[in-house]
């Protein structure tokens, strides 16, 4: 039997997400980081990917205003972490010193990467859609990097990133076959 939900509480059906963490800068390139499970691959010519913000979220007028950000994938190793970033505003603290992460030089944009993160793609922001309550950020992808011990044949093993997937703040990584 089924359970019918209000549709406010639509995305409690809704399939699990996979989360990532985005640095984003301020004026002055103060950092900041915020938690997402709104974000997708978007296209492969030329490689963009898309991101979805609430305006209500300090890292939003930071994407907006400065036009760039990096999309950080952690392993399930960092969920306590991930979970910091995505429950405490960078408008009161410092979200890097808060959990313990480890900021690192991108290679051509100005928000750093997030040294334990596995994987980072560094993009400029080249279109934004409100839907609803949130933006979509469409960033063009100018640089990626990835950790080695995460691949294999030249392609990620799922097995050795561990990447996290969350519903309801429960975290989770990709079981083995």
């Amino acid at each position: 039997m089924k359970t019918n939900l209000p549709k406010e509480r639509y995305s409690q059906a809704g399939p699990v997400a996979p989360t990532v963490m985005v640095t984003c800068v301020d004026a002055r390139g103060r950092p900041n980081i915020i938690t997402l499970g709104m974000y997708m691959p978007i296209s492969h010519d030329p490689p963009q990917v898309v991101i979805g913000v609430s305006p209500k979220r300090y890292s939003h007028d930071l994407i907006r205003d400065q036009g760039e950000f990096i999309v950080n994938s952690p392993g399930i190793g960092l969920a306590e972490k991930m979970h910091i970033c995505g429950t405490k505003s960078g408008r009161d603290v410092d979200k890097f010193k808060e959990a313990g992460l480890t900021p690192g030089p991108a290679r051509k944009v100005r928000p750093p990467l997030i040294q334990e993160c596995y994987g980072h793609i560094e993009c400029e922001v080249v279109n934004m859609v409100t839907c609803g309550d949130h933006t979509l950020f469409v960033g063009e992808v100018v640089a990626a990097s990835i950790d080695e011990d995460c691949l294999r044949d030249g392609k990620l093993n799922l097995s050795a990133a561990r990447p996290i997937a969350q519903k309801n703040w429960d975290y989770r990584t990709l079981s083995e076959k």
